[in-house]
């Protein structure tokens, strides 16, 4: 049987057996969704990159301790969430200076009026990172709501509540937007 063939807990047993074959298949499966996944949770690509490295590092390091009664997914977006807080520990804000430059930027502006209407760059800027996760897990990665709330150490009240939260704030958003016309 090929590795395409294998589900990601079959892979992650192979591995955990010493397999780097394997392991090298859930890099190359999971390395673009989780890149699409931190650039919600990063204050910058290169953090992103930093903290796939760092999770991919960590996941082989600790293989041993994954329970294939769940996801390997969640158990792999669970040490990204950690590592991309470890990472937003260490960011520095940026400063009124550089915000008011980026505001009298033309090319700020274009690009600003394309992102206004980006439904995942508006659901960064309004909800907290938890609920940004949670509906990136569940809308964009097709969790379930159960693995969505496994991976935030969070419980499933939790996040069907939030969820229907953001997707309320969300619609406001969006309405609010489509009623102010762009600068």
């Amino acid at each position: 049987m090929n590795s395409h063939a294998k589900d990601d807990e079959q892979l992650a047993q192979e591995a955990t057996r010493g397999s780097r074959e394997a392991f090298d298949e859930l890099v190359r499966r999971y390395r673009d969704r989780l890149y699409r996944f931190l650039l919600g949770r990063c204050a910058s690509r290169a953090d992103v990159e930093d903290v796939i490295q760092d999770t991919f590092v960590a996941a082989y390091r600790y293989l041993d301790s994954y329970n294939p009664r769940w996801r390997f997914s969640t158990w792999l977006y669970r040490i990204a969430i950690r590592n991309a807080g470890k990472a937003a520990d260490a960011v520095e804000t940026v400063s009124e200076v550089d915000e008011q430059t980026a505001a009298d930027d033309p090319l700020q502006d274009c690009i600003a009026a394309g992102d206004r209407n980006n439904l995942w760059l508006v659901a960064k800027r309004s909800l907290s990172a938890d609920v940004y996760s949670a509906m990136w897990l569940h809308y964009a990665e097709d969790m379930p709501v159960r693995e969505v709330a496994s991976a935030l150490s969070r419980s499933p009240s939790w996040t069907k509540v939030n969820l229907h939260r953001a997707r309320k704030i969300l619609t406001e958003e969006i309405q609010a937007q489509e009623a102010t016309p762009a600068r």
